[in-house]
C-alpha cells in the first residue's frame, strides 16, 4: 500500500525523537531519513522504525484503505497545457526557419523556394499523430501525474535538506557549548595550580 507525505513526516519525526534519545547516532539518523523520504509504501516505512519504540501518543502510519489515485488536474486547462508542451518545440523551430526564409527572400528580392515546408511538414505530421493518439489514450492525465510526482520529489528533497541543515546547526551549537564550558573550567582552575614566582625563588 502506498504511503502519503504525512506518513513520511510521521516517520521522520519518530527518527528525530530517537536521535534525541540516543537510540540512533547521527549517521544512522541521516541514512534512515533519506530512506524515509524515498519510501513509497507502508512496508518500507515500517522497516525503518521497526527496532524503535513508538513515542507516547505517536500514531503509527497504517493504510487507510484501497489506494485511490489522486486527481491531479482535469478539463480543458490540462489538455491545453499538454498540447503546449507537445507543440512548443515545433512552433519555435518553424518560427525560426520561417524567419530565415523570409529574410532570405527579402534580401534576394523574390520569393525563394519554400524549404521550411520540409521542416514543418514531416515533424508536424508526427506531432499530429501523437496528439490524436495521446488524447485518445489519456496521455495528458499521465503527463500531469508525472509532473506532480516530480514536484513532490523536489519538495521532499528540499525538506530533507532543511532537516539536515537544522540538525547540523543543532550539532554545531551543542559542540560550541561544550567547548566553551571546558575552556572556562580550565582557565578558572589554572591560576590555582600555577606556582608563584616568589615561592620558586
Amino acid at each position: 500500500m502506498r504511503a502519503a507525505d504525512s506518513d513520511r513526516q510521521a516517520v521522520a519525526e519518530r527518527l528525530r525523537v530517537a536521535l534525541e534519545e540516543g537510540r540512533l547516532d547521527l549517521h544512522e539518523y541521516d541514512e534512515r531519513l533519506q530512506l524515509t523520504y524515498a519510501s513509497r509504501t507502508y512496508a518500507e516505512l515500517g522497516a525503518l522504525v521497526s527496532d524503535l519504540p513508538a513515542p507516547a501518543g505517536a500514531v503509527v502510519p497504517t493504510p487507510r484503505g484501497p489506494a485511490v489515485p489522486v486527481p491531479v488536474e482535469a478539463g480543458r486547462g490540462l489538455i491545453a497545457r499538454w498540447l503546449a508542451e507537445v507543440w512548443e518545440p515545433w512552433l519555435r523551430a518553424v518560427g525560426i526557419v520561417l524567419a530565415i526564409w523570409a529574410v532570405s527572400s527579402l534580401a534576394s528580392g523574390e520569393a525563394l523556394y519554400f524549404w521550411p515546408g520540409w521542416v514543418a511538414g514531416p515533424w508536424g505530421a508526427v506531432l499530429l499523430v501523437r496528439t490524436v493518439t495521446g488524447l485518445a489514450s489519456g496521455e495528458p492525465q499521465r503527463w500531469a501525474a508525472e509532473r506532480e510526482r516530480r514536484r513532490q520529489r523536489r519538495a521532499e528533497k528540499r525538506a530533507l535538506k532543511r532537516e539536515r541543515k537544522a540538525l547540523a546547526q543543532q550539532q554545531s551549537g551543542d559542540e560550541a557549548g561544550h567547548g566553551t564550558g571546558e575552556g572556562a573550567g580550565s582557565s578558572a582552575s589554572e591560576p590555582a595550580h600555577r606556582p608563584d614566582r616568589g615561592d620558586l625563588g
